[in-house]
């Protein structure tokens, strides 16, 4: 983009977006009986996607820092929807792993979430997402590249 200023910084269009989609996913989710937030099912779908995974990697995966990733960690071990051990391999690194109520609640939301998916996307092609990944890929990666 050139020098040019957009009327809406990108900044604001992102975080107006981001609140908008996590508020759906937060009502949806109620609506479900189920208590989640959109940032707990960012790690329960991780982990359903791939079990047994470290503490670490789901924070990376999640891009949540190592002391919110333990506060999500502590919930969703209160609530029995992941167990956290310590690995054999070494002591020092936890293993997190969904349990079959956390695995249950996963698939009880899926079809909201996809529901919730499609409705992002309505009114938009492949090519639109192709585009739009691109270009969030290059501002994350701008971003990146700058620390």
């Amino acid at each position: 983009m050139s020098k040019k200023k957009s009327k809406k910084p990108v900044g604001f269009l992102l975080e107006r977006t981001t609140r908008l989609v996590k508020l759906n996913f937060h009502k949806s989710f109620k609506t479900l009986g189920i208590d989640m937030t959109p940032e707990q099912w960012v790690v329960m779908d991780s982990l359903y996607q791939k079990n047994n995974q470290s503490q670490k990697d789901l924070g990376d995966t999640s891009f949540k820092n190592a002391a919110t990733i333990s506060r999500i960690l502590d919930v969703l071990e209160k609530k029995k929807w992941i167990s956290r051990k310590t690995s054999k391999e070494d002591r020092r690194v936890f293993v997190i792993s969904q349990t079959s109520k956390g695995k249950s609640i996963v698939e009880k939301v899926q079809g909201e979430v996809n529901r919730l998916r499609e409705l992002g996307w309505n009114g938009l092609s492949q090519e639109d997402y192709k585009n739009f990944t691109r270009i969030i890929d290059q501002i994350f990666k701008n971003y990146t590249e700058d620390q």
